[in-house]
């Protein structure tokens, strides 16, 4: 079934699985973040059940798995690399439909809130050596499924299905959500599928769409630059991923159009938790870091002269909430908080205002 389907009439209260809350997210007009003359619509896909745009490529990959007979719920664990999101999509669709779930991870302070949700979804949860990143978890990922022939991977930055899902479910949406009026698309680099299934559908729609990939300044490989570190979680692995590469077979990276990709556009950490700070001040946009990064890039598209009277959609790809271990993210609020609220608590009874936050 699709996204909100429930199997009998069209005014059932009720849907068979969690499983059929993915998708068909809300797009977001921004009111006072960018400049005047170009509309600026927001895909806010922290509205998928599991919290983030990865819950898409988790069902669909989990379930061409089971049309294709690869998987069989009580017998397959279902194994996963991951920096976080799609992890706990994959473990959210394991639970919900039945499989036994270990999601790996980077051993890093960020990777706190992904840890918890994937264990709270009942996933086990393997932790490797932190200074290895990506290329470590697909080291040990593959040694795994050679030991444990029962395990499966959904393999995000291999398997088809990731920008297949956003082909069939993401583009579309923004497409009729917008009335077939799109100029810009936005999304940032994970594994590529996002920016590959919208952008493909989008073209195929409009030839003249301007598709606009997203890199943090620290790590700008797509366009042949060395990977540095940054925080900001999800996008810029240090990666020349497939999805991406795909799009033009062959083509040197470098700074440039690839294939239906018109511009690698990039925004630095500082930047990009500015921007998803002042969203959620200013937007009641409450989103993570790589939110930031394509909002930072849409607002200076939408300063372009050639931009005015045209509408830019961006994705953003998670909550805020997500990320509250970050090292720059929450740090003064979080500050605060244990300023406000110390421990042990005072239980005199008096005075009763004990703390104003803007009077400190």
């Amino acid at each position: 079934m699709g996204a909100f389907a429930s199997k009998g009439g069209a005014n059932d209260s009720y849907v068979e699985s969690v499983m059929d809350c993915v998708g068909n997210t809300p797009l977001i007009k921004l009111q006072r973040s960018t400049a005047p003359g170009a509309t600026v619509l927001c895909k806010l896909e922290a509205q998928n059940p599991g919290g983030s745009v990865k819950d898409r490529i988790a069902k669909r990959m989990i379930e061409g798995a089971e049309k294709n007979n690869l998987i069989t719920p009580g017998k397959t664990t279902i194994i996963e690399a991951t920096s976080g999101n799609t992890g706990i999509g994959v473990a959210m669709a394991a639970a919900a439909k039945g499989y036994k779930c270990v999601i790996v991870m980077p051993q890093l302070p960020p990777m706190y809130e992904r840890y918890i949700i994937c264990r709270k979804f009942g996933a086990e949860v393997h932790l490797t050596a932190g200074a290895k990143g990506v290329p470590g978890m697909l080291v040990y990922l593959k040694d795994m499924l050679e030991k444990h022939p029962n395990m499966w991977c959904p393999s995000q930055f291999d398997n088809d299905d990731n920008p297949a899902a956003h082909m069939e479910t993401t583009g579309p949406e923004i497409w009729n959500q917008c009335k077939g009026k799109v100029d810009y698309f936005v999304a940032g680099i994970g594994t590529g599928g996002t920016i590959n299934g919208v952008g493909s559908y989008l073209k195929k729609k409009n030839p003249d769409v301007k598709i606009i990939a997203v890199e943090p300044t620290e790590s700008r490989v797509l366009i042949g630059q060395a990977h540095g570190k940054h925080t900001v979680l999800g996008i810029g692995a240090g990666m020349l991923v497939k999805f991406v590469e795909k799009l033009s077979p062959g083509q040197e990276f470098k700074a440039g159009p690839r294939g239906i990709i018109d511009e690698f556009l990039h925004a630095n950490t500082d930047e990009s938790c500015t921007w998803a700070n002042n969203l959620a001040k200013n937007e009641g946009l409450l989103v993570g870091p790589s939110s930031g990064c394509a909002a930072k890039v849409a607002a200076d598209i939408a300063a372009r002269p050639e931009a005015q009277g045209k509408t830019i959609v961006v994705i953003f790809p998670s909550s805020a909430i997500r990320y509250v271990n970050h090292p720059v993210l929450w740090t003064a609020v979080k500050d605060e908080a244990k300023k406000a609220l110390p421990a042990p608590p005072n239980m005199d009874p008096e005075p009763l205002l004990r703390w104003e936050s803007d009077r400190q």
